[in-house]
């Protein structure tokens, strides 16, 4: 009888199977994009996008169309010290409005036709939802004022549900990835995680949540101060970070950016929460970072850190901090127009147009 391998050699294995984005394929887009009837540089970041595409998948007409959404859902220990404008059972409740496609992500997904799996890796409350994938690690992390969140083995295996919902998503055909989330008082963990990986003082990096007021905002950073001290993450260490500071659902996104750059797939990537799990990714490997195409700016006031610690800017900024995967999904149909600039548009000499204008 075959072992199976373990959680942390499941990650290995993954991490081994990502390679750096293909430059010559972007060189061979960037070339052809100036054939193209249009003057140079005349689509702007469209142009950068299509040629990160093309470096992405290796292709110089790259599909992304149908796109496939993974929304993950936890609960955080954390909820318990006030943190959160919104009770921890609303983690289970959103999930049933999930399931019955009644979500924000769900009626943006159906706009895109993207396919929407929703994951439970960490949900407190017992699920028995119709279309919700049961991948529960633990029912919630531990409080990190109190305790570490989780432990390493419980970080790997959420890191690996994340991992398996894209190859479940790429088996179905999705070329392309939006990663989305849900869980009381992810903010607060995703902070934490931030402020742990880039050394800025907390209140920098906090906002107001789910709607929180100043005065629970200002508890929220002590909170988190508190965790930090506690705790004492490596901050060279991601997985220490992850497992002390994080949430089972910001781990299975976290793999779920790794898994989209085994499989080549571009991952758009959402607000707050998304990014600090793709930063997390980055740390575990920086060839992720070629494949990660952002597709907002978040309200909350760490995006900017978190975004900053990538150098990345997103493609919209809408005022928006819901999380779930809905910023991505709304930019989405940018990056599918990058791909049909590729595929359709004519060039110079397919139109009999001059390209010498002088």
């Amino acid at each position: 009888m075959v072992n199976e391998p373990t959680a942390e050699q499941r990650l290995q294995i993954l991490l081994a199977r990502i390679n750096a984005v293909d430059t010559a394929a972007a060189e061979c887009s960037r070339a052809y994009i100036d054939t193209l009837t249009k003057p140079p540089g005349s689509l702007g970041r469209l142009e950068a996008l299509a040629i990160q595409l093309s470096a992405i998948t290796g292709q110089a007409a790259p599909f992304v169309s149908p796109p496939g959404v993974a929304v993950f859902a936890a609960d955080h220990g954390v909820a318990e010290e006030g943190v959160s404008a919104f009770p921890q059972e609303v983690t289970a409740q959103m999930m049933a409005n999930f399931a019955h496609g009644g979500a924000a992500i769900n009626v943006f997904a159906r706009q895109i036709g993207a396919q929407v799996e929703v994951i439970d890796v960490g949900v407190v409350s017992s699920l028995s939802l119709p279309g919700v994938v049961d991948a529960k690690v633990r029912a919630g992390t531990a409080n990190m004022v109190q305790e570490d969140a989780m432990s390493r083995e419980e970080a790997l295996s959420a890191i690996n549900v994340g991992a398996d919902s894209v190859g479940r998503l790429a088996e179905k055909g999705a070329k392309s990835i939006i990663v989305g989330e849900m869980g009381i008082a992810n903010t607060t963990a995703s902070s934490a995680m931030l402020a742990a990986f880039t050394q800025v003082p907390v209140a920098t990096v906090v906002g107001a949540g789910t709607g929180i007021n100043s005065a629970q905002q200002a508890h929220k950073v002590a909170v988190i101060e508190q965790a930090l001290h506690a705790r004492q993450a490596d901050s060279n260490d991601p997985l220490d970070v992850l497992r002390k500071l994080g949430g089972l659902e910001i781990a299975a996104m976290t793999g779920a950016y790794l898994a989209a750059s085994a499989h080549r797939l571009p991952a758009i990537v959402d607000g707050f929460i998304a990014t600090v799990a793709a930063l997390t990714a980055y740390r575990l490997c920086p060839a992720v970072r070629g494949y990660l195409i952002f597709g907002h700016r978040s309200e909350e006031p760490g995006h900017a850190t978190a975004l900053e610690a990538l150098q990345a800017e997103p493609l919209l900024a809408l005022g928006m901090r819901l999380g779930e995967g809905s910023g991505a999904a709304l930019a989405f149909p940018l990056v599918q127009a990058a791909a049909a600039m590729l595929k359709e548009m004519a060039t110079f000499t397919q139109a009999g147009v001059s390209s010498n204008t002088a």
